[in-house]
């Protein structure tokens, strides 16, 4: 087939830090071509693939810092991506509704994968007007707040096989992967941290928009003995952040479609702990409980049930469920 891939501009494909959806957008792109279909990638000048690069932007554009308007390109993009639309046989789109309005007056064959949360209120209006536009999930749960939208599938994140080492022997510091923003809770964290005495390195990036919130909230608990802060970390520099950590620690305050910093420790055998009081099951099918995973409701466990709530034993579990028993 003839399939065109539309990936969002902030990030390259496959990111160089950070980039959840251009990272799956860099998966897909490479079995696709892998498997001899015809594949055209529009993503960022800097995006590396197998499949005819479309470059859109000179680079991507989170880390261009003479870029103003992240938009503008997108707009750009997208009246290149109709240009070419008769070349293919469909047309998978990544870049959330950005399209919509042109895709309802084109005739062409395509399908969006919405890869964020969908219960901002904002988006409902809009998803109504263009309930008739053809959309993939990445999780069931994902669906909830758009019920009657033209869902085709839930097409969960999956990883290389080869992506992550397996280690039998836990770390030593608890970690924590991503970003740092409210709805993170990098400070439930370090709190946790804390209360356990286990050192915490936190590898993760603070956008634009949320500096004012690192500066003042996270930075003053950042002179603690036992929090290290890394920084932004690379697919390869993962690998042993992961494998070499105790447990990675997820208190997240907000629903989380499906985020692979859930199933990137599960590949390198490194216990997954998260809790969040808004919880409410949302992330439950990710992993089962006690085999695969710890989660809890209260902000961070108690010192003394530190055997209980990050607990070494459950490395055995993960060897068995890597092994296929």
């Amino acid at each position: 087939m003839r399939i065109a891939q539309v990936a969002p501009l902030y990030e390259s494909v496959p990111p160089k830090y950070y980039g959840g959806t251009e990272r799956v957008v860099s998966y897909l792109t490479e079995e696709l071509v892998r498997q001899g279909h015809e594949v055209t990638l529009f993503a960022s000048g800097d995006s590396e693939t197998n499949a005819r690069l479309v470059a859109a932007s000179r680079r991507s554009l989170r880390l261009d810092k003479h870029c103003i308007d992240q938009l503008a390109h997108h707009i750009v993009m997208l009246e290149r991506v109709f240009q070419q639309a008769p070349e293919f046989d469909i047309v998978h789109f990544h870049v959330d509704y950005l399209h919509f309005s042109m895709s309802r007056r084109q005739q062409i064959t395509h399908v969006t994968t919405l890869h964020g949360r969908l219960d901002v209120p904002d988006l409902f209006p809009l998803y109504q007007e263009f309930r008739d536009m053809p959309v993939i999930s990445i999780s069931n749960v994902q669906r909830e707040p758009l019920p009657w939208a033209n869902w085709q599938a839930t097409v969960y994140h999956g990883l290389p096989a080869d992506l992550y080492q397996f280690r039998a022997q836990p770390g030593s510091y608890l970690a924590f992967l991503g970003r740092i923003s409210p709805e993170k809770r990098v400070d439930r964290a370090i709190e946790i941290a804390k209360r356990v005495q286990i050192p915490l390195k936190i590898a993760a990036k603070v956008d634009r928009v949320d500096k004012k919130y690192f500066k003042s909230a996270i930075e003053p608990l950042l002179c603690h003995s036992l929090v290290e802060v890394v920084g932004e970390i690379s697919d390869r520099e993962k690998d042993e952040f992961l494998g070499n950590a105790y447990a990675l620690l997820l208190p997240i305050d907000w629903p989380e479609p499906f985020g692979l910093v859930m199933i990137e420790p599960m590949a390198g055998d490194c216990v997954l702990r998260r809790s969040s009081p808004r919880d409410n099951g949302r992330r439950s099918y990710r992993f089962h409980r006690g085999r695969t995973g710890r989660c809890g409701g209260s902000s961070a466990p108690d010192s003394k049930a530190q055997p209980e709530a990050l607990s070494g034993s459950l490395r055995g579990a993960f060897y068995c469920h890597s092994n296929g028993q």
